[in-house]
């Protein structure tokens, strides 16, 4: 702390001076410090280190895309559907905790996961998007997740954000589940483990945790968003890996299986739940099975010429 008493300052003043500039500096470089790590302890975490592997793969100025045939259970029944996985490093602010416009010394590294499902129940479509946003150096939880599905009787959409604790937002047009804002302590967040994955499977959290299950299993299903008790391990065979996650008071098992080798890439996954109401709920297995990958620039090529580009994703 610099020392701001010298000759012609009286006692008091020089304390109020210090206060007053110690103020200052805690809301303009310490403060933004800890948003930038986002992490429950204040002192700074250590940046785990980003192989030339990583790099290469994750820096090259493209996305990785990879479409899904998806297998979804809704209202006790498997719906047909796609299903895509577009992963992206991009800068993240840290403040607004949102994508960066511009290059600052305070933003974030994050690789982005946006998951989109697509089927339809009966007459009407289902369209529903995760956002996952992980710093690349594995130093805390997710700074921000979203989720929104649009169907013909209306939308939802809740988002997290990580600062001093976790802050929850939800919209719904349901009564019930209207608008809610809140705060909860800070845990695992099953959002964020798909980017985990991608980042350092070696570090994934296993044994009894504690997990909050992903936000578009809590809207969908009307489950109250908090943290559950969850049984995960890690298992390999035949160089895949599989990550599992058992909720018992939800009678809930996921399972993501993704390519033991780098990049890691997720080459399916199932979903098993009770799905439905009343006497017609059953125990329904969702899956996502690989179809096909590219890896592209995608946002430089949307105009009508690149449509056939689709047809390589098998969308």
């Amino acid at each position: 702390m610099k020392t701001f008493i010298k000759s012609g300052l009286s006692l008091v003043a020089a304390m109020v001076l210090v206060a007053f500039t110690q103020s200052c500096k805690e809301q303009t470089t310490s403060q933004k410090k800890d948003l930038a790590i986002n992490t429950e302890v204040a002192p700074m975490v250590v940046k785990k280190p980003i192989s030339e592997e990583f790099k290469k793969y994750w820096y090259a100025g493209e996305a990785e895309i990879t479409s899904y045939k998806l297998e979804q259970a809704r209202y006790g029944e498997i719906r047909e559907g796609n299903s895509v996985l577009i992963y992206v490093t991009e800068p993240f602010h840290n403040q607004k905790q949102v994508k960066a416009d511009r290059s600052n010394t305070d933003n974030i590294p994050v690789l982005k996961l946006n998951s989109t499902k697509n089927y339809l129940t009966g007459i009407y479509p289902y369209s529903i998007m995760s956002s996952s946003f992980y710093p690349v150096h594995d130093n805390s939880h997710a700074i921000k997740v979203s989720f929104s599905s649009q169907e013909w009787c209306g939308h939802v959409y809740a988002q997290l954000n990580n600062r001093d604790d976790f802050e929850i937002m939800s919209h719904s047009y349901f009564e019930s589940e209207s608008d809610v804002s809140r705060t909860m302590e800070k845990t695992i967040l099953e959002n964020e483990l798909w980017n985990k994955i991608r980042i350092n499977p070696e570090g994934l959290p296993t044994g009894n945790l504690k997990i909050i299950p992903s936000l578009e299993y809590i809207r969908l299903t009307h489950k109250e968003l908090k943290s559950y008790d969850a049984i995960v391990s890690l298992s390999t065979k035949n160089k895949i890996t599989t990550y599992k996650i058992e909720y018992k008071e939800l009678n809930r098992t996921l399972e993501i299986n993704f390519t033991s080798a780098f990049p890691h890439t997720i080459e399916s996954w199932s979903d098993s739940f009770k799905d439905g109401y009343g006497a017609n709920a059953k125990m329904l297995t969702s899956t996502g099975t690989k179809l096909k990958s590219i890896k592209s620039p995608y946002w430089r090529k949307n105009s009508n010429e690149f449509l056939p580009l689709r047809d390589s994703l098998g969308l």
